[in-house]
């Protein structure tokens, strides 16, 4: 009988730490950890502590969220890991099994964090449209060198390597190279 923790965020930039030490001091044994979207049900370590987990074993989340978006898929997990004897301990909820008070509450946080989670796409989306009626609008990252600063590059690499040029330009190389590929495919 282990206690098993599970924290994720969806990208690079979200910090793990809080997560990590709320289920250490929940009393997890063992904390399993993944930069993953929630939106997509192959998570390779969740997936790895699933298979891991058998009955009498509890798996802690710090929220519901962490192992479900939709209501449907998280109501279905919790389900399938109750019915094989496995306790879910959600910190923000408290433990889940099969009592109807338990089933409603479940079905209830999921509808809202599927809810929580549509919204955010929707204003991205709108968010997005809103830009691309800007004049000028290019989707992705601003360039971090203007027109002239590019060109000055390109004329130092006629005589120079690419590291020189990176190195006085302060344009990374790959860049360099980049540009002169695409310079080199409008000439064509």
């Amino acid at each position: 009988m282990s206690v098993y923790g599970y924290a994720r965020v969806s990208t690079a930039g979200q910090d793990l730490e809080a997560q990590l030490q709320a289920l250490k001091a929940e009393g997890c044994t063992e904390v399993y950890s993944e930069h993953f979207t929630g939106t997509k049900t192959g998570r390779p370590v969740f997936t790895e502590l699933l298979a891991k987990l058998s009955e009498g074993d509890t798996l802690v989340v710090t929220k519901l969220d962490r192992i479900a978006r939709s209501a449907t898929q998280g109501s279905e997990l919790v389900r399938d890991l109750i019915d094989r004897g496995i306790r879910v301990n959600i910190l923000n909820m408290g433990v889940m099994d099969n009592r109807p008070a338990s089933k409603l509450i479940r079905t209830i946080f999921f509808a809202f964090a599927e809810f929580e989670r549509d919204m955010i796409v929707e204003r991205t989306q709108e968010g997005k449209a809103i830009a691309k009626q800007r004049e000028g609008f290019k989707e992705g990252r601003p360039q971090k060198f203007d027109k002239e600063h590019m060109k000055s590059a390109m004329q130092m690499l006629e005589t120079e390597s690419y590291k020189v040029v990176s190195r006085k330009t302060g344009i990374s190389v790959p860049t360099l190279a980049r540009h002169k590929r695409k310079l080199k495919e409008m000439k064509s």
